[in-house]
């Protein structure tokens, strides 16, 4: 089972705001000018940094264990399953083709799924996954 919330370090600026990086992504930095803003800001670049992955085809590493002082992130909720559906891929080996011939679509189908930017109905995304040998679970949990 993933877990898709990532941790992020807040760094208090000298001249206000914060810096916000991720030790996962080091490509994912962003800031914001005061906690509630770097952290709404935190959201929109780790979902950037995802989505690029994703897009050039690079590794994305599972989330480590947040330190002391650290957030936790979650990957938005119209991401988290094209991101299952992308490691999942990754960890069977299983190409675009061959989901596609499993699923009885086209490759350019597996595609859009695939493509953060694309809207993908969630039982297009379910029925893949499940292809695949994986089903998702949904979880609700008390806010901090």
């Amino acid at each position: 089972m993933h877990d898709f919330s990532f941790p992020a370090k807040l760094t208090r600026e000298d001249a206000g705001g914060y810096t916000v990086t991720f030790p996962d992504l080091p490509e994912a930095i962003t800031s914001g000018t005061h906690l509630r803003d770097a952290l709404s800001e935190a959201a929109d670049c780790l979902q950037e940094a995802i989505a690029g992955r994703i897009v050039r085809k690079d590794e994305i590493p599972a989330p480590s264990r947040p330190r002391r002082g650290q957030h936790m992130v979650p990957v938005a909720l119209y991401l988290a399953p094209k991101l299952a559906l992308y490691l999942a891929m990754h960890e069977k080996g299983i190409t675009n083709s061959e989901l596609a011939r499993r699923l009885k679509c086209t490759e350019t189908v597996v595609r859009r799924m695939l493509d953060p930017k694309h809207d993908t109905r969630p039982e297009k995304i379910q029925a893949a996954l499940e292809a695949v040998g994986k089903r998702i679970l949904v979880a609700v949990e008390n806010a901090a």
